[in-house]
């Protein structure tokens, strides 16, 4: 009775209001997406990169679209803090700062495809309503979403990947660099669009890099890319699930942002270490955690555990095992997880903001 009591007790008026307040920036960003998305597609972002201060008008006459429409998405973004505004002219500036999240793909900060995955989520969520209504465990796995989730995926976390492994996380890898030079056999287990393989193939011509998924739209996706980046001829692309994956005296398997997507993580590091060479490297690369829910409760922790429910669960769910480790599984979960799987040296080997990058060998 007293717990049905204190749960009805009038609330404090200022932290109410601090909370509506919250809720009004979150809806603001959720009503914000699909007018992020439409500047995606129709190109407006790069028209007003290094633009001019530019009105509506002008701004409708370079890119063809519907004048009235832009005026309404031009004071949405001013509004939100997306583009500056200048009242006593009525032009509409991008700032390089601004420039560098919406215009710009080779951008470290370069975020459209964080938009892209939400606009995904929304389409996608009656199927994630069903895996929670379903009460045999059964997920929504990656075989029946949008297209749209798949090439915000790799447009997400291409910038960090651009920025970190080649500078940082190979190098942070006992001996890797020096091998990769001279030339070693890699593969990328749940490689998607293919740019972790792109990337790795372009610096290190004399290795041979292949890249493994499932899902056979991001395989095509993913071989036509390395065409346009010319590195076809030290790469190779498959259809292949975790299940699939099969001995091969690799040097160095990786697993980009996917491990915690596996329905039987532990067994997939079994494959990966039988895949190996006696001296071969595993990096794990995974969402950035703290161990415990209080050491996650912050903006990254946030937008992880969002994706983690949307996306991450119910895949892992979809599939034989059913882990269901979820983004943010911490580094300690996943340091057991390896050494169950057989590894005997399993160390963090560097850390991002958003990533953590654990290296293990047999």
């Amino acid at each position: 009775m007293d717990t049905m009591l204190a749960s009805r007790a009038s609330p404090d008026p200022e932290k109410l209001q601090g909370f509506v307040g919250r809720m009004l920036d979150d809806l603001g960003g959720a009503m914000v997406v699909p007018l992020v998305r439409i500047g995606d597609e129709l190109g407006l972002y790069a028209a007003l990169d290094g633009a001019s201060p530019i009105t509506p008008a002008e701004l409708a006459r370079s890119t063809g679209a519907n004048e009235r429409l832009l005026r309404e998405w031009l004071s949405a973004h001013a509004a939100a803090g997306y583009l500056d505004y200048a009242p006593n002219t009525g032009r509409f500036t991008m700032t390089p700062e601004q420039a560098m999240v919406f215009a710009r793909p080779d951008s470290p900060a370069f975020m459209l495809g964080a938009f892209e995955i939400a606009a995904a989520n929304v389409l996608d969520h009656s199927q994630v309503m069903r895996a929670f209504r379903q009460q045999d465990g059964r997920g929504a796995g990656y075989g029946t979403r949008c297209a749209c989730l798949f090439s915000g995926i790799a447009r997400f976390f291409r910038p960090g990947y651009a920025a970190h492994l080649l500078n940082e996380w190979l190098p942070a890898l006992d001996g890797m660099e020096e091998r990769l030079r001279r030339g070693a056999r890699v593969a990328d287990l749940g490689c998607g669009h293919g740019a972790s393989v792109i990337l790795m193939a372009e610096a290190f011509p004399a290795s041979y890099f292949t890249g493994l998924d499932y899902h056979a739209a991001s395989i095509a996706c993913a071989r036509e890319a390395a065409g346009r980046a010319g590195v076809a001829g030290n790469t190779s692309f498959q259809v292949a699930g975790a299940a699939d994956f099969a001995p091969g005296g690799y040097d160095l398997v990786a697993c980009f942002d996917a491990l915690h997507d596996m329905g039987d993580p532990v067994g997939v590091a079994r494959r990966i270490r039988d895949a190996l060479r006696s001296d071969g490297t595993f990096m794990a690369v995974e969402p950035k955690a703290g161990n415990r829910l209080e050491e996650n409760i912050n903006p990254v922790g946030r937008l992880y555990y969002a994706a983690s429910t949307m996306i991450c669960t119910p895949v892992s769910l979809d599939q034989p095992g059913a882990a269901a480790l979820g983004a943010q599984a911490g580094p300690a979960r996943l340091e057991a997880l390896l050494r169950e799987a057989g590894f005997s040296r399993v160390r963090i080997a560097t850390e991002t903001p958003f990533n953590t990058v654990l290296e293990a060998q047999p």
